[in-house]
C-alpha cells in the first residue's frame, strides 16, 4: 500500500463502476431522470478519493491518520495497554478521505479486532461502544501509540491491510474505513500535543503530537 497508488482508492472501484453504470444506463432512458444518478457517482467518486501526502517532521512525529476534524484532545484510560494516555481523536465525515495513515514511523506489536455498535462517530462513546480495529506501534522513538479505526452511523467495513511484525512508516496507508468513521489515536501522556479542539486535519500531512 505504498506510493504511487491509484488517485481514486481501489476499495471504490466497485462501488464507482456500478454507480457510473446504473448513471449511464439512466441516461439512456431520459438525461433529466439520470442526473440524481450522476450525483450519486460523483459523491462516490469524491468519497474514494486518495490523494498522495508527504509526511513532515522526523521519528518523533505524530501525523494524523485521517482527514477530518479534531474532536477530542483529553487525557484518557488506554484500554488496549492498560495505561493512561491522552488521547486525540479524529471525526471523518462522509465528505473527507476516508484512507487511514500511519501515525509514527515504527513497528506493529500487535492488532485488536472487536465487534460492536455503530452510534454516531461524533460521540465519544463510539471509541467503547462501536465495531473497532486498533493497532498497538512500538514507535521508531520508543513509545508505544495505539491507533484504532472505528466504525461510525452508516460505516459498516473496516479495512486493514498490516499485521503485527508489519514495519509501518509515518503517513503510510494501512487501511480504510467506508462511509463515516473516526480515528483515536493513544499518547504517552508526556508527549507534546500540537493539535487542537475542533481543528481540521489531514492525513498524514497534520502533525499531531511529538513524542518524548
Amino acid at each position: 500500500m505504498n506510493y504511487p497508488h491509484p488517485f481514486i482508492a481501489r476499495e471504490g472501484w466497485p462501488f464507482l463502476a456500478l454507480a457510473a453504470a446504473v448513471a449511464a444506463l439512466a441516461s439512456w432512458y431520459s438525461l433529466l431522470w439520470s442526473m440524481p444518478f450522476w450525483v450519486v457517482a460523483v459523491f462516490v467518486l469524491q468519497f474514494f478519493r486518495d490523494p498522495a501526502r508527504e509526511a513532515p517532521g522526523d521519528a518523533k512525529t505524530v501525523v494524523s491518520p485521517a482527514d477530518g476534524r479534531i474532536v477530542a484532545v483529553e487525557k484518557a484510560h488506554d484500554p488496549y495497554l492498560d495505561r493512561e494516555t491522552v488521547k486525540v481523536s479524529v471525526f471523518m465525515n462522509v465528505f473527507n478521505v476516508h484512507s487511514n495513515r500511519a501515525p509514527v514511523d515504527g513497528e506493529v506489536n500487535e492488532i485488536w479486532y472487536k465487534a460492536g455498535s455503530f452510534v454516531n462517530a461524533a460521540l465519544d462513546k463510539a471509541s467503547t461502544e462501536n465495531e473497532r480495529n486498533a493497532l498497538w506501534i512500538r514507535a521508531d522513538a520508543g513509545a508505544d501509540v495505539v491507533c484504532v479505526q472505528v466504525a461510525g452511523l452508516i460505516a459498516r467495513r473496516i479495512l486493514c491491510y498490516v499485521k503485527a511484525g508489519d514495519r509501518l512508516q509515518r503517513g503510510q496507508r494501512y487501511g480504510f474505513i467506508r462511509f463515516g468513521s473516526r480515528v483515536d489515536v493513544y499518547l504517552p501522556p508526556n508527549a507534546s500535543i500540537k493539535a487542537a479542539l475542533g481543528d481540521k486535519v489531514y492525513a498524514a500531512s497534520t502533525v499531531l503530537a511529538s513524542l518524548e
